[in-house]
């Protein structure tokens, strides 16, 4: 009867591990798809082990004397790996609240086996050493298949370990061998966040052309894979990114997009607390990387410097606006990036203006008006357009990358500033168009409310410290950059941008 409420006891022990098992590891977790959970895995493939042989020894043999010490010292090896298991989860990732409870219960049923099965194991211990097989009728056949199941379930665990460690590997340090280290000199790697939008597409694509070993955080890692290639690690979780994992720059892109909907509260704090966000995120990821980024470049704009009261040059130590929303949301990104400084990481807070290229942001909304006669001057139209191609952008970024004198902030744009009205006559000529309409600031001012400084405010800013840091522009005049635009067979192919990352 005693080894019925065993039997009873254990049952209900591996339901609610299975459950716990499929539903968190599997469905919610995905454990076997990250290589941050290797080290848990490996964990869970040796007390699975445990159990499986529990189950079989249990149900058909008869421990006595030394023997007993056998099932006892298994008992005693699964409490220590789950104890361990529990340390592994707190560091690795962050439990929800049901699967902490269900912890909890199973911790609570493990006491209950222990003091149930004990006082066998000692009557047992008692008696002559011997095995003896024996059958508790449908437990031993229900305990047979069960054995069978979470048996397969730990070699499938220690399968998707190796396999995760064969993915993690070429990340960590270049190997000792002289010959192999040499071949891993310039191959950095790279985290990208935003890796699927306009810019962070294009970027990837760069820097897997120079050799670069790529991470790219995205809110969907299948997709991003199918587009991006098999070359470009995408994980959803900078948690899934191991502490031994060496990341030689950080390029953050990711934030919900300016544009569109109206800079309501709700917008305003969308907007904010997308980026602060992603910059959390980062900097807990970079506190436990057991090597340090060179390099962190987050992504800011020229926005900082707000509603100037005049069109003077605005150069990098040009101060922000208070009271201005873009400007504020811009330093709240930046002052998030410059913490990281504390821990020895060089920091270069990227202020693009309008970034245009073929398949994406501004230009091809901007063109397709163009062709159809309605390009419009908006307001006075004398109002500065800073504005930058994204061969240059993605440029800038490589260039920040190599050369450590670059930190701060960094203005990324075009050397030629044309007025709002200069660029739109600009864009339609390349179009064989001419541009004669005019838009009155009011309708804008109205509709969009705070957005409209946008369209009706520019910054003339110039990129001072990327001129004098030795950079050379791919497109430092508007007219040539619109040809090139206008013309896609004199621009290559870029890779079309998937969705614009807004976590």
């Amino acid at each position: 009867m005693n080894m019925h409420l065993v039997f009873a006891v254990m049952s209900f022990q591996a339901l609610v591990g299975a459950f716990d098992n499929f539903w968190h590891h599997e469905l919610e977790a995905r454990l076997p798809q990250r290589i941050s959970a290797r080290h848990e895995l490996r964990l869970h493939s040796v007390r699975e082990a445990i159990y499986g042989l529990l189950f079989a020894g249990l149900a058909w043999v008869q421990w006595q004397g030394w023997w007993v010490m056998l099932p006892a010292g298994l008992l005693l090896v699964e409490m220590f790996i789950t104890i361990a298991d529990f340390l592994e989860e707190d560091r690795s990732r962050k439990l929800p609240p049901l699967e902490r409870a269900l912890h909890t219960v199973l911790a609570v049923s493990y006491g209950l086996l222990l003091g149930v099965i004990a006082p066998l194991f000692w009557q047992a211990a008692q008696r002559p050493s011997a095995l003896m097989l024996t059958s508790y009728g449908l437990w031993s056949w229900l305990f047979s298949v069960a054995s069978i199941g979470v048996l397969a379930w730990s070699v499938r665990n220690a399968i998707a370990v190796r396999e995760l460690g064969r993915m993690v590997a070429p990340l960590m340090d270049p190997p000792a061998n002289p010959q192999a280290r040499a071949q891993a000199i310039g191959r950095l790697t790279v985290l990208v966040t935003g890796g699927t939008g306009f810019i962070g597409t294009a970027l990837v694509q760069k820097l897997l052309s120079e050799g670069r070993r790529v991470i790219v955080l995205t809110r969907d890692p299948l997709q991003a894979r199918a587009a991006l290639g098999p070359m470009v690690w995408c994980v959803d979780r900078l948690d899934d990114i191991p502490s031994e994992t060496h990341i030689d720059a950080v390029v953050n892109l990711a934030g919900a997009g300016i544009l569109g909907a109206p800079w309501t509260q709700a917008r305003r704090q969308l907007l904010v607390g997308s980026r602060l966000e992603i910059a959390r995120q980062l900097r807990q990821l970079m506190q436990r990387l057991e090597r340090k980024p060179e390099v962190l470049i987050t992504a800011s704009a020229v926005g900082y410097y707000g509603v100037p009261d005049n069109d003077d040059a605005l150069t990098e130590s040009a101060p922000a606006q208070s009271g201005c929303f873009q400007s504020e949301l811009c330093v709240a990104i930046e002052a998030a990036a410059l913490q990281n400084q504390d821990m020895g990481i060089r920091v270069v807070c990227l202020r693009p203006g309008i970034v245009l290229g073929k398949d994406g942001g501004a230009y091809p909304a901007l063109a397709f008006a163009a062709r159809l006669g309605l390009g419009a001057t908006l307001g006075t139209g004398r109002q500065v357009m800073p504005w930058i191609h994204r061969d240059d952008v993605l440029g800038l970024i490589t260039h920040a990358m190599a050369e450590p004198a670059v930190q701060g902030p960094l203005n990324a744009v075009a050397p030629q500033m044309p007025s709002q009205q200069g660029f739109t006559r600009a864009l339609a000529a390349s179009l064989g168009r001419n541009a004669w309409l005019r838009l009155p600031a009011w309708p804008l001012r109205l509709g969009l409310g705070e957005m409209s400084q946008l369209l009706l405010c520019g910054q003339n800013a110039v990129p001072t410290r990327a001129l004098a840091s030795g950079y050379r522009f791919t497109h430092a005049s508007l007219e040539s950059a619109l040809a090139v635009l206008a013309h896609p067979t004199s621009e290559q192919a870029a890779p079309v941008a998937l969705y614009q990352e807004a976590s």
